[in-house]
């Protein structure tokens, strides 16, 4: 039985501002974080996944009135604590969390997700501090 070494990672910049809306957008953005996009792809093996460094967050666009209309809900943990903010609110208090959310909506429900989300690199303007790594890679 051969054994094959895992793939390099590779790094990925992708641009929040391009008008594309959330959904699209993290639709694009979770099977790099798998790997799926690889041939070698192997749905038990996390080291198939690339990187992926949003840029322009604070940019993110939705269709609709979802920035009024679409709610995010925690619990606090006691009674009556349901707490509900709009997308809108989101996206003010911490850009990207949006994003985030929405990518991890799309990745498996699995103890994989965590390691998969930690790849993904979210910032609210056109600079970030991956430029040495994403000089060897290609942009997505």
């Amino acid at each position: 039985r051969a054994y094959l070494a895992p793939p390099l990672p590779r790094w990925h910049v992708v641009d929040a501002a391009e008008g594309v809306s959330v959904g699209r957008l993290a639709a694009r953005i979770a099977p790099v974080l798998r790997g799926k996009h690889k041939p070698g792809y192997e749905p038990h093996r996390h080291e198939h996944g690339d990187y992926v460094v949003v840029v322009n967050a604070d940019d993110l666009t939705f269709t609709g009135r979802k920035w009024k209309q679409k709610l995010y809900r925690h619990h606090t943990g006691f009674m009556g604590g349901l707490k509900t903010r709009t997308a809108e609110e989101m996206q003010r208090r911490k850009p990207g969390e949006v994003l985030r959310r929405a990518v991890l909506g799309m990745l498996p429900k699995n103890k994989l997700r965590q390691v998969y989300i930690t790849r993904l690199k979210i910032y609210a303007g056109a600079e970030h501090p991956h430029a040495a790594n994403v000089a060897g890679s290609a942009v997505a």
